[in-house]
């Protein structure tokens, strides 16, 4: 089968790869359909992780079933589904409390809990930038779509970012009224700052130096901030006079880095603990890492990150952070797109074959316009 493998910092190859087989009764074999180039991925791409070469990548995935191992009772050759990008093994205590992002059994990396396709320090499985996956304990982790090939780009997002841009909201406990300040418009900030509007916000503001993404919060209701134009915290307080936000989300991560390129990965952690008020939330979704070689100061290359705490303390505020627990939220934001009340494939700009991923992966780390989120079809 085609896939892309990671060959080193900023190569990406399509590779012939042996096609997955069933390795045990509860496996499933996934014929994809989609499968998306997330930002996370561009971490790895541009050699900022420990992932190793030769990797298949891709984490963000939905086909339909191929086959399936002896042991399954809900799973069927033929369902069409959505891979979350969490690899859950169901039963352990994590998994049975609803986390499944930081579940005990399937990742042997030591010190990791929680287990992901074709990416650094998840533990050892291939991807689904391919014409194949594997899916291990299928019952559990896949989930099943209705038939056909309608609403393909809605549901591909169902594997991860619009599940995490929903969880960096519930981390940062929208609710109806609230207003909230979301840092990054990337494809997670984006959808962040949609599931906050799903779930009542009253104002939404999206801060970003990037035109194109801006434009697109602005076409979902939510109040797009130029950090070209000045400092985001200035330009919120004043546009809510004053008063700062309820909620803020943190959707950039450890690479965050002002309009001029120069990185300060406490930049954004700082800007939200100013603007959100005492007592408010703050949900982390952007991507952490224990430690970071190529890191911009010596305290981030060893994972510490010294952002205003202090304050953080003063302010009585709480935030929640982590990777997103997919299957916790990804039935009912199925059902949101079934019943036509929420469309997240706005952010879609782009749809390519396998063939086009390098160039693709290229574009896409450079930010350049009209690169929001790219959908790979391998059957293409």
């Amino acid at each position: 089968m085609k896939a892309i493998v990671y060959r080193g910092p900023y190569d990406v190859a399509v590779e012939d790869r042996p096609e997955p087989t069933i390795e045990g009764p509860l496996d499933a074999i996934v014929r994809i359909t989609t499968t998306n180039i997330c930002g996370s991925d561009l971490h790895m791409y541009e050699g900022r992780t420990s992932v190793e070469k030769g990797k298949i990548l891709g984490h963000e995935n939905m086909g339909v079933v191929e086959a399936v191992g002896d042991g399954l009772t809900r799973i069927k050759v033929g369902d069409r589904v959505s891979v979350p990008f969490n690899i859950a093994c169901g039963t352990c205590r994590n998994c049975t409390a609803g986390w499944t992002s930081f579940c005990l059994r399937t990742n042997p990396t030591e010190g990791m809990d929680g287990a992901a396709y074709g990416y650094a320090n998840m533990g050892p499985y291939d991807g689904g930038q391919a014409e194949l996956l594997r899916v291990p304990f299928a019952d559990v982790n896949l989930l099943q779509l209705p038939p056909g090939s309608e609403l393909e780009n809605d549901f591909t997002l169902l594997s991860d970012i619009f599940p995490t841009g929903y969880h960096g909201a519930e981390l940062a406990g929208v609710a109806p009224g609230d207003s909230v300040a979301v840092f990054g418009a990337g494809p997670v900030g984006l959808l962040a700052a949609y599931s906050s509007l799903l779930e009542g916000a009253a104002r939404v503001f999206v801060a970003d130096k990037e035109k194109d993404r801006l434009a697109l919060a602005a076409g979902i209701g939510a109040e797009p901030v130029d950090l070209a134009a000045g400092d985001p915290v200035d330009q919120i307080t004043e546009a809510t006079g004053g008063r700062g936000v309820d909620r803020g989300i943190e959707a950039v991560g450890y690479q965050a880095h002002d309009p001029t390129g120069e990185e300060h990965p406490e930049m954004v952690l700082d800007s939200l603990v100013a603007l959100v008020r005492s007592t408010g939330g703050i949900g982390v979704v952007g991507v952490y890492m224990p430690e970071d070689p190529g890191a911009a100061n010596a305290l981030a290359k060893e994972g510490r990150y010294a952002f205003q705490y202090g304050t953080f303390f003063t302010k009585g505020q709480t935030m929640g952070t982590g990777q997103c627990p997919v299957a916790r939220y990804n039935r009912h934001l199925r059902d949101l797109i079934v019943s036509g009340r929420a469309r997240p494939s706005f952010i879609v700009s782009h749809e390519l074959s396998l063939d086009e991923a390098p160039d693709a992966y290229k574009r896409f780390d450079k930010r350049e316009d009209g690169y929001t989120k790219v959908l790979l079809h391998p059957g293409a």
